[in-house]
């Protein structure tokens, strides 16, 4: 019996050793050193400081993928001069593996690894998904004395394979550059900002921009909200877009209720200037308490708005799913070998869904335009393979054939959440739908608590019913193609005709304007009957567009004309002035558009309409 003990006594001794040597060891975070005042050949210079090893051989990393872009990008193509010091500055041999990877030698002796970063949108042609371009929203900018964006995976790396320890960076800036991020800055100086976090993914999850002061903040049922906007010509405002990000979140936590409890979140707004070796990967990318947004500044201010409306409540939809519903493969992310998960139908699609679902709940849209919205879903799905199983396309997205498919994620993924929404109203005689599943689903796990992915399914049908269980193995994991038209009849919803204004600019595809190369002039096509607003007006084929409504115009802005144009009402004032001729002159009048017909979903059964109600505004 005292053998035992003592024995016993021993292995608690031995244990309270190694784990007091761990804590040690962990107490000591990585250091990451960035300078944003030194900026040499459009490069930042970063020195990381390791934990110390034991080893002969460390392995030093940068992320080839990072959670929420779905594909390879191998941010360490961006990384310059990487070399490796002692304690005494002497320098060890590195040999690099691969794009993202970096073998240190006598690693026992390491003290810091130097190197610069170059930024990735310099290098962005817009060629878009596959051309072996980053995501602009999960990319970076350095602009000397003006903008440094920086997701936190393309300046920082990790050592060993192990991105599950703490982290210290100190970021040294400008004075007159201010950092936003959801992060807290643990040094109050102007010029130096030092973030704490308990793991690599609390950077890859938490961007940060620099530029000059241009941000509002506001609170919305307890959370913080901070929108940071840089605009390098000064045309768009954190104020003057405000009122569209604020009505959009407020709808949004309206919609939600409880089920998020942040307490702070970001909103980083870059606008590019398109015309430059600059960022053109428009769009947005997700974060726990942030979204990082990218669009033109040449965007007028109402289209604007009404984007981040949309995108930027995509992705503060992801608060529900992936960040606080996601399966093991996303909760212990691999940076440098990753493993996808099966459900991208409900990451994305039905986070998509909820963009849009949201909006007419809120009374954002009416029931036209989202009927409208969802028909177009099913347009744009139809270019894909519908017979591919979305499930195996999800677990294999980073490789061909099924990386082609991905962006189906945002067509038939949003298509297949209404589905399942309606399925769950009709059982319930309209008294849930599928966020009440989704809430359910965040109560079980969480944003610690992982599912494993081939049980997802069998969960999800204990909390709802048999026939969306049916629906997921038949449709998401199986390859049968949806038939749409079942689900909306039960809604009460057919086809239909609604007349809607056409762009005044466009016959369907074939523009009503042609452009003079060599002079950039805008001119009235001549292969077309003019529509009804040239003839009003009177303008002919072959006059030259030079201004309307006293902005001008040409080759360089031609697309903010035709987007502006969307804007237009019937019997607006309008201003425009043309060259005939050689000479110049200008017409006042109103704007006549024509209307056309096109394919519309409507209620048609009237039976149906209260359930038909609960669906769209329960």
């Amino acid at each position: 019996m005292k053998k035992h003990i003592v024995t016993a006594l021993l292995i608690v001794l031995n244990w309270n050793v190694i784990v007091f040597a761990q804590n040690k060891q962990n107490a000591t975070p990585v250091k990451a050193i960035i300078d944003l005042n030194t900026i040499e050949d459009d490069r930042v210079k970063v020195v990381m400081i390791p934990q110390k090893t034991t080893k002969e051989e460390i392995i030093f990393q940068i992320p080839k993928t990072v959670p929420g872009t779905y594909s390879a990008d191998n941010y360490g193509r961006y990384i310059d001069e990487l070399k490796a010091f002692d304690t005494n500055k002497k320098e060890l041999k590195v040999e690099k593996t691969d794009d993202n990877t970096w073998k240190i030698s006598n690693a026992k002796t390491l003290s810091q690894i130097v190197y610069f970063v170059n930024d990735t949108y310099d290098t962005e042609t817009g060629r878009g998904f596959g051309k072996e371009e980053i995501f602009s929203p999960a990319g970076s900018n350095i602009l000397k004395g003006k903008n440094f964006m920086l997701n936190n995976h393309c300046f920082i790396g990790y050592f060993d394979g192990n991105p599950d320890v703490k982290y210290s960076v100190t970021i040294n800036h400008p004075s007159d550059l201010v950092g936003s991020t959801s992060l807290n800055d643990a040094d109050k100086s102007p010029t130096i900002d030092v973030f704490n976090v308990e793991r690599y993914f609390d950077l890859t999850d938490n961007p940060i921009m620099y530029c000059k002061s241009n941000s509002e903040t506001f609170t919305v049922d307890g959370m913080e909200i901070l929108f940071s906007v840089y605009s390098p010509n000064g045309v768009h405002t954190a104020k003057s877009l405000l009122p569209d990000l604020e009505k959009m979140m407020r709808a949004q936590k309206t919609f939600l209720g409880p089920i998020n409890d942040n307490k702070k979140y970001t909103v980083l707004l870059y606008l590019s200037e398109s015309n430059k070796r600059d960022a053109k990967g428009y769009g947005a990318l997700e974060h726990h308490t942030c979204t990082s947004v990218v669009f033109p500044e040449e965007m007028p201010a109402d289209m604007l708005g009404k984007q981040i409306i949309d995108v930027v409540s995509h992705e503060f939809f992801h608060i529900v799913t992936p960040l606080s519903i996601h399966s093991k493969e996303i909760q212990y992310f691999d940076y440098n070998n990753p493993k996808m998960s099966e459900h991208l139908w409900m990451y994305e699609g039905v986070t998509e869904y909820f963009a849009n679902l949201f909006q007419i709940n809120q009374g954002l849209i009416d029931q036209d335009e989202f009927y409208q919205r969802m028909l177009g879903k099913i347009s744009n799905a139809s270019r894909f393979d519908d017979t591919m199983s979305f499930t195996e396309m999800s677990k294999n997205v980073l490789v061909k054939p099924y990386k082609d498919q991905y962006l189906n994620v945002y067509e038939k993924g949003a298509l297949i959440g209404m589905c399942i929404d309606i399925i769950i109203r009709e059982k319930s005689n309209g008294e849930r739908g599928i966020l009440d599943l989704m809430k359910k689903l965040s109560k079980e796990y969480g944003v610690n608590k992982p599912f494993n992915d081939d049980e997802l399914f069998a969960k999800i049908t204990s909390l709802t019913y048999p026939e969306v269980g049916q629906f997921l193995i038949t449709h998401v994991s199986g390859t049968t193609p949806i038939d749409y038209e079942l689900y909306f009849t039960k809604m009460g919803v057919g086809k239909g005709k609604n007349s809607v204004p056409a762009n005044p600019f466009l016959k369907e595809q074939t523009p009503y304007i042609k452009v003079n190369p060599a002079t950039k002039e805008i001119a009235v096509a001549t292969n077309l009957e003019l529509n009804d607003f040239f003839k009003n007006l009177d303008i002919k084929p072959d006059d030259i567009i030079l201004a309307i409504n006293n902005v001008n115009y040409n080759l360089d802005n031609i697309y903010e004309m035709v987007m502006e144009s969307q804007n237009w009402n019937q019997d607006d004032a309008i201003s425009v002035k043309i060259k005939r001729d050689g000479k110049e002159q200008t017409i006042n009048g109103k704007v006549k558009l024509t209307m056309e017909e096109i394919d519309a979903y409507k209620l048609i059964d009237e039976s149906k309409a209260k359930l038909n109600q609960a669906w769209l505004k329960g």
